[in-house]
């Protein structure tokens, strides 16, 4: 299973001379007749501008009295992101575009009440199996685990109270890339039907180079499926503006893992090669969004996982490049690497305008795409994908970067 270890100049003689020079002479009592006096003594320098650090507001209430706080954090060309502590949900993200100015390119709500009545996961870490589990069901170790049941038959996204619905403990940490928010949680023996307590911890920084970082971490003390992954939907052009049909994507996959009835992969792992799925050179999403193609059909559109090509050589706890998103009003690029062996590409194609978000704009069909960087789905029933069992004595941890920029 890949894993990420989460992960003075010196004077020159001749300036020393001189500096030696200009000491002297400020040390001479009097000048001589002709000569020029000393400098002034220079002005202190002016004090750095202080590293940018996380700000902390409230979000309101929840209706067991529970108060939500909402993390700010920006870099010093503006770029934003904010975070609550319920459901670890990314609530906006500003990016500039090739004009330099800022807009959020993710879906979501003003209100933490808006998050509890009616979201389709937006921006929150779901686990403790992100994706599905066919039948709600898996053995391990001679043991069959029921789940509960929350997409039909099968569970999706941790059950019907996954981590996108729990309240996290955050905290404002100084990491190796810069400020980042830590946000932990403590997943139960027997939550949802998953063995095993389960200590979680995920880390966003935000860079100076407009990256933002997702790091996870977590240990167990007993053997237990572990899939976590970011939920956040972008649309690149604005939050709510228009569909993402004219968006452009490279998705570096030679294949995918086609699904039965209610989204289930059947085990194969099939090459994208003239499929709807070959977005190997960079093609519009809804290019082929339309398609008769079976597989289109049963997903409504793209939501499907695709095997990320691990280049030749590049160690199972390094980032491998999964994709590459841009808009061509805005010029707004998303680039995106994981140590994950699987994307799960989502199109938005559930949305049907219902919910309305930060912007008073209905959130229509494909408003927006997920990006879910995770191991394949319903690994615990097929032994021959990666194995997504994590044991005592063995950490998880997975690092995916989200990279921001504009077209030049």
């Amino acid at each position: 299973m890949p894993t990420s270890t989460v992960h003075p100049r010196l004077l020159s003689l001749a300036a020393l001379a001189v500096a030696a020079l200009g000491v002297a002479a400020c040390q001479s009592p009097t000048p001589a007749t002709g000569d020029t006096p000393p400098a002034a003594p220079a002005s202190p320098a002016a004090p750095a501008p202080p590293r940018p650090a996380v700000t902390k507001s409230s979000f309101g209430t929840l209706a067991d009295g529970t108060a939500v706080d909402l993390y700010t954090m920006t870099n010093a060309h503006g770029v934003e992101v904010r975070v609550t502590n319920y459901g670890a949900i990314i609530v906006s993200l500003k990016v500039p575009d090739k004009n330099g100015a800022l807009g959020d390119v993710v879906l979501g709500y003003n209100r933490i009440d808006d998050y509890v009545k009616d979201t389709p996961y937006f921006g929150a870490v779901v686990g403790r199996y992100g994706n599905r589990i066919g039948g709600a069901r898996f053995t391990l170790d001679g043991k069959t685990y029921t789940l509960a049941a929350n997409d039909g038959v099968n569970t999706l996204h941790g059950g019907r109270k996954g981590f996108d619905k729990l309240v996290w403990t955050a905290k404002p940490v100084e990491g190796r890339e810069g400020p980042a928010l830590e946000l932990s949680l403590t997943s139960k023996d027997g939550d949802e039907g998953y063995p095993g307590t389960l200590q979680l911890t995920v880390t966003y920084t935000l860079t100076e180079a407009d990256a933002l970082i997702v790091d996870y971490r977590a240990r167990t003390d007993k053997a237990t499926p572990v899939n976590v992954t970011q939920h956040s939907y972008f649309n690149l052009a604005g939050e709510g503006v228009g569909t993402i049909d004219q968006h452009v994507m490279q998705i570096h996959a030679d294949r995918y893992t086609p699904v039965a009835k209610g989204l289930i992969p059947t085990g194969e792992l099939a090459p994208v090669d003239g499929t709807p799925f070959d977005f190997r050179t960079p093609t519009a999403i809804g290019a082929r969004i339309a398609s008769t193609h079976p597989q289109m059909v049963l997903g409504g559109g793209y939501d499907h996982n695709w095997v990320i090509n691990w280049p030749p050589g590049l160690a199972a706890d390094k980032l491998a490049p999964v994709l590459r998103v841009t808009e061509p009003t805005t010029g707004r690029t998303l680039e995106v690497e994981s140590t994950e062996p699987g994307l799960q590409f989502y199109s938005g194609n559930f949305l049907d305008g219902h919910l309305v978000g930060k912007s008073n704009r209905p959130y229509v069909k494909r408003a927006a795409f997920c990006v879910e960087t995770q191991h394949f789905p319903d690994s615990p029933n097929k032994p021959d994908f990666p194995t997504t069992i994590v044991r005592p004595g063995t950490d998880y941890q997975s690092r995916t970067v989200f990279r921001f920029g504009v077209q030049k």
